[in-house]
């Protein structure tokens, strides 16, 4: 018997005292999710809340600084910025939300396909997946933008939508080259199950947990999209009160001194990002492995 080399085993970490358990807080989010939810819950119910009309234009308070009856002051018009941060926050919430829908479709139906398809059409697809994304999504807004003409909620939400969908895709079409061939999907084909059958019963519901965060922050991006096409002045009217276009008057309120006319609108687009951000680094800190386990081989000469 060749002795010149022995396994010893396996050998486990040394045990480790197990405390007390953690509280279910512990770990989690709550910070971010509670300025979310207060966020969400002030738009969607802000006839509760707003103190003034946010379309009226008092002319003897324009430019007013946060105080008590302007509790965020005025804009360059007069209007209480406190009633327009509510109610614009719904139709910048709305374009978000179709935006991303509108892009998950899309991706999901052109993932689903190149994975599907044969090898020289999957490789002709994500060719041209590589010359969209190479393309910087701005300028393409912009031009489709210009094209249509003028800018509307559904307008923007469209433009938006249909140019931010390469990136869910791949992820789609790796997924479906991964699970097309198991036994379900084969089942079902043989039963005689189309391709809109096979992908919404079967695919989809495989492959949603992968891209359910990069759709969540899609509805972030087409926020803030908007509001950059409203910066730029090519968004959505004045007389349509949402956070992009309440930073429309960003130039007017920098001449003025008017810091809250942009600091507070800017704050709301933009917070949702850090909520989001926060939230999905303290996810993969949660799911970093705690323990070890070591091989040991000895090998005597």
């Amino acid at each position: 018997m060749d002795t010149d080399f022995q396994i010893v085993g396996i050998r486990n970490t040394e045990d480790q005292t197990v405390g007390r358990h953690r509280k279910w807080y512990q770990g989690k989010p709550l910070i971010s999710a509670l300025l979310l939810a207060v966020i969400l819950s002030g738009c969607l119910c802000c006839h509760l809340i707003m103190t003034k009309d946010p379309g009226y234009m008092d002319l003897a308070h324009y430019n007013e600084a946060p105080g008590g009856e302007f509790l965020f002051g005025t804009d360059t018009m007069g209007r209480d910025i406190f009633s327009m941060i509510w109610y614009g926050g719904r139709i910048s919430l709305l374009i978000g939300v179709l935006a991303t829908l509108i892009s998950t479709v899309l991706a999901i139906v052109f993932g689903s396909v190149s994975g599907c398809a044969p090898e020289w059409v999957d490789s002709l697809l994500m060719r041209f997946t590589e010359i969209f994304l190479s393309i910087p999504n701005l300028l393409l807004v912009i031009l489709l933008q210009a094209v249509l003409g003028k800018a509307s909620i559904f307008s923007i939400s469209f433009i938006i939508g249909i140019t931010s969908w390469p990136s869910i895709a791949k992820v789609v079409r790796t997924e479906v080259k991964q699970i097309r061939n198991s036994g379900y999907v084969i089942a079902a084909r043989c039963m005689g199950g189309s391709f809109r059958h096979v992908l919404w019963k079967h695919l989809t519901p495989n492959f949603a947990s992968s891209i359910m965060f990069m759709v969540v922050m899609n509805i972030r991006s087409a926020i803030i999209a908007e509001s950059t096409l409203n910066f730029m002045g090519i968004g959505l009217p004045l007389e349509q009160i949402s956070w992009g276009s309440m930073l429309s008057n960003a130039d007017k309120a920098l001449m003025t001194k008017s810091w809250w006319i942009i600091l507070i609108p800017g704050l709301f687009s933009d917070s949702h990002a850090h909520v989001h951000d926060k939230s999905w680094k303290l996810f993969e800190k949660g799911c970093q492995p705690e323990g070890k386990l070591s091989v040991t081989v000895s090998v005597h000469t």
